[in-house]
């Protein structure tokens, strides 16, 4: 027998960050996984730990390294995290920080509300001599009421799908890219990009999902010289015309009913040509 691919890390690291200021406070929250790979085979094998830093070590890490640093980008965090297990752990060969934020807003100098479900979410890839920093958006909820259209598709003994040419278009965004280099302002990207991708489907004239996800993420790569690679993955959230007719009334597609399940899924991803 022998050993194959193997890792092991802390998951669902939560943290609660408040930067105090004179005349206000921030706040941030975060889940963080954390996850090393490298020479980590006697402990499977022999159940020799010698080389196995406890995941509650790796949890420490997170709030001891947020006491200096819990206001960067979650990029940056995210680089400062992986590089720290690197450095002082020569068995690691590769550590992955995954990142989660979770929105709070503002209501006063000292408080603040829960922000809906949209989450920006940050992962970096250290090795060595590399890191790869990707970056994204999660559940980004959006619908248009006009300028979507879903007509021409393949249709067999089993399609009860009317073509419509004015239809409503509903979706929850999940949206990763690449960074192809670290020196640039995280926070500042992210921003513009989440922005492309709301003007670009609330602009766009789809013919189809995958229609308006190529578009937008064609948008986001012209725009940010930064970025490499997009991809993203777009569940339509269907919103069903509802039959007024026996109770005398017309549905001038007016009157809908949304549904989660079963849904469409469309994911691409976009790259720069070489």
């Amino acid at each position: 027998m022998v050993i194959g691919a193997h890792s092991y890390g802390k998951s669902r690291v939560r943290l609660v960050q408040v930067t105090r200021h004179a005349d206000r406070d921030d706040l941030r929250e975060l889940t963080v996984h954390i996850r090393l790979e490298g020479d980590f085979a006697a402990a499977h094998i022999h159940g020799d730990n010698r080389n196995i830093l406890p995941t509650d070590t790796m949890k420490n890490t997170v709030y001891a390294l947020a006491k200096d640093h819990g206001h960067e980008q979650i990029e940056e965090f995210g680089l400062r995290l992986a590089g720290h297990f690197l450095t002082h752990n020569p068995q690691v060969s590769r550590a992955t920080v995954d990142l989660t934020e979770h929105p709070w807003s503002r209501m006063r100098p000292h408080a603040f509300a829960r922000g809906g479900v949209e989450r920006r979410t940050a992962s970096v890839t250290s090795a060595p001599e590399t890191a790869v920093v990707t970056a994204g958006i999660d559940d980004l909820l959006v619908l248009k009421t006009r300028g979507s259209a879903f007509e021409g598709f393949v249709e067999d003994r089993y399609t009860t799908l009317q073509p419509a040419g004015d239809r409503l278009l509903a979706t929850s965004i999940q949206a990763r890219w690449t960074y192809q280099h670290q020196d640039l302002r995280f926070g500042q990207v992210w921003r513009g990009a989440r922005q492309v991708l709301l003007d670009t489907f609330a602009e766009h004239q789809s013919q189809s999902v995958q229609h308006t996800a190529y578009a937008m993420g064609e948008a986001v790569l012209g725009a940010f010289e930064e970025i490499g690679e997009i991809r993203l993955s777009l569940p339509n959230r269907h919103c069903l015309l509802v039959d007024l007719a026996p109770f005398g009334l017309a549905n001038n597609n007016e009157v809908f009913l949304p549904v989660d399940e079963p849904h469409g899924l469309i994911e691409v991803t976009v790259k720069k040509g070489s």
